[in-house]
């Protein structure tokens, strides 16, 4: 009887181990989203595709190097997923692509430079064609002002002025949605207004 004991014990402990745990669960990917992708995106796509097909190396790079950023934010807590932050994405590198040609032009490496400025041409190339609109800096004076003068005549105190002007102009639907404009410049503008007044 002793025998049988730790026998019948042993198999207690076998069973409980084998059976599945409760806690395993299925994940999303954090990249992976149920909205279709911004039509900007997926002319990127098809145009890599035809890069590769043409052996066009320089726009091959350069539709590399813009996919995997967007790859690369969709991981993050503020992923690509309209055409104006890719279009803004599209600015940027393209703003370091001249950055690189001129310090590559005063460094005496014109092969570099060339590059870079090709590359830079590309990207202008896309951002020209995603059919958003640039926004002047008069025009963008005026929108403030005008989104200024309606918040103030609904009566929004001065301390939360600021904020109500930047949430009413970047807001999705907002004077500012479709254009190409960038956060900073848009801030920048507003302390200028809210100071003259």
């Amino acid at each position: 009887m002793a025998s049988k004991l730790p026998v019948a014990i042993l198999r207690g402990l076998g069973r409980s181990s084998l059976r599945p745990s409760v806690s395993l669960r299925v994940f999303r990917a954090a990249y992976s989203t149920d909205a279709s992708p911004p039509p900007l995106l997926a002319k990127l796509k098809e145009d890599l595709k035809a890069a590769m097909r043409a052996k066009d190396t320089n726009r091959l790079n350069v539709l590399r190097s813009v996919l995997t950023a967007t790859l690369n934010a969709s991981k993050t807590d503020k992923p690509i997923t309209t055409d104006a932050q890719l279009v803004s994405l599209l600015l940027k590198t393209a703003r370091k692509s001249q950055e690189a040609a001129a310090e590559a032009r005063a460094a005496g490496r014109e092969d570099i430079a060339e590059k870079e400025e090709a590359q830079q041409r590309i990207l202008g190339e896309y951002a020209a064609s995603s059919g958003l609109r640039e926004l002047g800096e008069s025009e963008l004076r005026q929108i403030v002002e005008r989104t200024k003068a309606s918040l103030v005549a609904a009566g929004v105190q001065e301390k939360a002025l600021m904020g109500q002007i930047v949430r009413g102009l970047l807001a999705p639907g907002g004077p500012l949605d479709g254009t190409s404009v960038s956060k900073q410049k848009v801030t920048a503008i507003i302390k200028e207004v809210l100071n003259t007044s």
